[in-house]
């Protein structure tokens, strides 16, 4: 699967849990289990609880998905 075959949704982080990995609320009113993508993870970005976030998800399985981007 090609990098622009995936799905961006918008949403918020709705729950943390260890290891990088988040609950994402989206503008939907889906919930989708994400994790952060490595530039995030390269760079060090901070993503808290409550943060504005770019998920890609999959069209194969919307409910996991890819933090892609934290809006200021």
């Amino acid at each position: 699967m090609a990098a622009d075959d995936l799905i961006e949704m918008e949403g918020v982080i709705k729950e943390v849990f260890p290891g990088g990995h988040f609950l994402v609320e989206t503008e939907v009113g889906s919930d989708v289990h994400a994790h952060l993508a490595g530039r995030l993870r390269r760079f060090r970005i901070r993503v808290v609880l409550g943060d504005r976030v770019t998920v890609a998800v999959s069209p194969y399985d919307p409910t996991k998905g890819r933090i892609t981007y934290r809006h200021k």
